[in-house]
């Protein structure tokens, strides 16, 4: 079995490529999408790490893995290849969310006021995932300029930061963690 090395040196110029072959300069719109999606990812990963519900851990990964089908449709040089459609994001990735927010917003108190993010740890990290997803989200539609991209993404990204409002609501909840009001 041939090994690989993670270095290349392709990319030594400041270029990279795109799947398919495509080079462009590592601070492409395309990039800079894809990019934030995986810092979304890490994040992700990190609150994984947190003393955190199995059930809610393992929807965590169930959006990483989306979000990594994402990133490989805006690295991909023609999204209309037969190896790249299934990876674009379908109605039921979107029902997934809009599900799993309905449930955590069950036990939880109704929403009067704009929350402060921070209080702790986990539920500080859950409103930086948010704002990551939301800068992933505008890098995406900035990126409609150019390059055709399904609006369903933009849809999955914008559901996402709503799960990632709720996640920190839910988590502080279950902790008995105050959130703090703004109220102007």
């Amino acid at each position: 079995m041939k090994k690989y090395k993670v270095y290349t040196k392709t990319g030594d110029a400041g270029t990279t490529s795109l799947l398919g072959g495509v080079r462009v300069e590592k601070n492409h719109p395309r990039i800079e999408a894809y990019g934030t999606l995986d810092e979304l990812n890490v994040y992700l990963g990190a609150i994984r790490d947190f003393d955190i519900e199995d059930s809610l851990k393992e929807d965590i990964v169930t959006i990483q893995r989306a979000l990594m089908k994402i990133s490989s449709v805006l690295a991909a040089a023609k999204i209309d290849s037969e190896k790249i459609k299934p990876l674009i994001p379908t109605q039921k990735d979107i029902e997934y969310l809009e599900k799993k927010i309905d449930e955590m917003e069950e036990n939880l108190p109704p929403l009067k006021y704009f929350v402060i993010p921070g209080g702790n740890a986990i539920v500080t990290a859950c409103h930086k995932a948010r704002v990551i997803c939301r800068r992933a989200e505008r890098n995406v539609v900035a990126l409609t300029s150019i390059f055709q991209v399904p609006v369903i993404i933009i849809t999955y990204l914008n559901r996402l930061s709503d799960y990632l409002f709720v996640l920190g609501r839910k988590i502080a909840n279950n902790n008995g963690f105050m959130e703090t009001p703004w109220v102007p």
